[in-house]
């Protein structure tokens, strides 16, 4: 008789019949991520609907040395939230923890469960006239538990930081069981090690996060959105300036895309159209936001665009009239992923360098990609204003989806080692998870790396928190 063969019937008895999957053809969804990149298999996946009950899997699970997965949109890129192929994990879903604790409004924080999803936080905020400000392209599936265990950022991260910024508390299950009640709605606690951000990026390798306090803000009145048409990366790094000069922190979102991005959304994506009538190299998408109605934020854009064009920054641009206008142009930023999907294998990587040198770092990367692979096509766009580029990859046309899976690994180092040649890391909101923990050993500090095994070490001595994601093997 197996460990499993022991647990399952424990956490029938602790979940009842809604808190425990087992049938093959239910669990399917929970053992391979949405881009199907990642798969493995589980003896079971667990769906609890408490904290207490959170606990009493944790408790089951060590007692009889079976690894959990933390799981909870499974929108992850690096397949953090998926079991491996050993068939004696378990997956533990917190989809059914999703209620709003509490809603604040004079203390300008929300209470949600980690299950909450990201959309839903967003209106519970809005029906309160606040705003939750953390904006992804999966808001509609991603978990407030998912975005935390990862430190998401998404498109407002300029004006609002990641999700580290954005909680103030947490409640999390420990390993062994216990519970850590730290949803304290302060903006101030000086009392000790701040134990949150701990848990915050550890994508669930150090306990289970069940519920977060999170900061809210007034709501958005006033919103202008630019399209505009670049010669290349350079000049967005200098347009940035020149509106932050103008807008200060009504600067919300300034979004980068090269022109093979845009292409790929224009070629794939239902609905959506260039809004210039010729190409161009690189695209800036950017926003500014306010809290007083009618605050002139387009004659803001406009004077700003005006010195663009001065300076031969911007080539053409475009700012949104409307909301229908407004959401077209946030389809071509946020379809790039879907939509570089359908050209075949895509290599993703998620780095982060300094903003001033951004330029030299996608010209050098660039051609070290084209050298090494002739005719790969690069997919680059992100978060510009905070460093944020994705380097994503696609074959060349015409070529084996299999030749160009092989030579991910070799790919990956090329990026990878010109991201640590600008003092970047290979990890800027998607995490580490399987994809990228081997990578870590040779980018990271290893100090840093003996730190975070001590504090593994520390709160989970069996290792069977998600064991082989984030930390490297050794």
């Amino acid at each position: 008789m197996t460990a499993t063969d022991t647990l399952l019937p424990a956490l029938r008895a602790a979940l009842g019949p809604a808190g425990l999957v087992t049938d093959p053809d239910q669990i399917g969804s929970y053992l391979t991520d949405w881009r199907g990149a990642w798969s493995g298999a589980a003896a079971a996946v667990v769906r609890p609907g408490s904290t207490a009950e959170v606990a009493a899997v944790l408790r089951l699970c060590r007692d009889a040395g079976v690894a959990v997965v933390p799981q909870g949109g499974n929108t992850g890129l690096c397949g953090g939230a998926v079991p491996d192929a050993s068939g004696r994990q378990v997956v533990l879903s917190l989809g059914r923890m999703r209620r709003v604790r509490e809603l604040d409004p004079a203390n300008q924080t929300i209470t949600v469960e980690a299950g909450a999803v990201l959309q839903s936080v967003q209106e519970a905020a809005a029906a309160a006239g606040r705003l939750f400000p953390l904006s992804l392209g999966s808001e509609g599936s991603a978990t407030i538990g998912g975005t935390l265990a990862t430190n998401a950022g998404g498109t407002a991260v300029l004006r609002y930081g990641t999700m580290r910024d954005l909680v103030l508390g947490l409640e999390v299950v420990l390993p062994d069981g216990r519970v850590w009640h730290g949803l304290r709605g302060l903006r101030k606690d000086n009392t000790g090690y701040d134990l949150k951000h701990l848990f915050v990026g550890a994508e669930g390798t150090l306990g289970v996060i069940t519920a977060a306090v999170l900061k809210l803000f007034p709501a958005v009145r006033s919103l202008a959105t630019a399209w505009v048409a670049l010669p290349g990366p350079a000049a967005a790094v200098e347009l940035i300036e020149v509106v932050r000069a103008l807008a200060g922190d009504r600067l919300t979102g300034f979004e980068v895309m090269s022109r093979q991005s845009v292409a790929f959304v224009l070629a794939h994506a239902a609905g959506v159209r260039d809004p210039f009538p010729a190409p161009h190299p690189w695209y800036a998408l950017v926003e500014l936001s306010d809290t007083l109605p009618g605050a002139g934020l387009a004659e803001v854009l406009e004077t700003a665009l005006g010195e663009a064009f001065d300076r031969d920054l911007a080539r053409d641009a475009v700012i949104g009239s409307g909301s229908a206008q407004v959401a077209s142009l946030w389809a071509l930023r946020e379809g790039i992923s879907e939509a570089q999907n359908a050209e075949g294998p895509s290599l993703k990587h998620d780095v982060t360098v300094p903003v001033s040198r951004i330029p030299e770092f996608v010209e050098r990367t660039d051609r070290a990609l084209a050298a090494a692979l002739p005719g790969i096509r690069v997919v680059a766009y992100g978060h510009v204003g905070d460093g944020n580029l994705h380097y994503n990859l696609s074959k060349p046309v015409g070529s084996a989806d299999a030749a160009f899976r092989a030579r991910a690994d070799e790919l990956a180092r090329v990026v990878y080692d010109s991201t640590a040649a600008f003092a970047g890391s290979i990890s800027a909101e998607h995490g580490i998870g399987q994809a990228k923990r081997d990578l870590l050993a040779d980018y990271e500090d290893p100090l840093e790396l003996e730190l975070m095994r001590g504090v593994k070490a520390l709160l989970d001595p069996a290792g069977l928190m998600n064991p082989g994601k984030v930390l490297p093997a050794g």
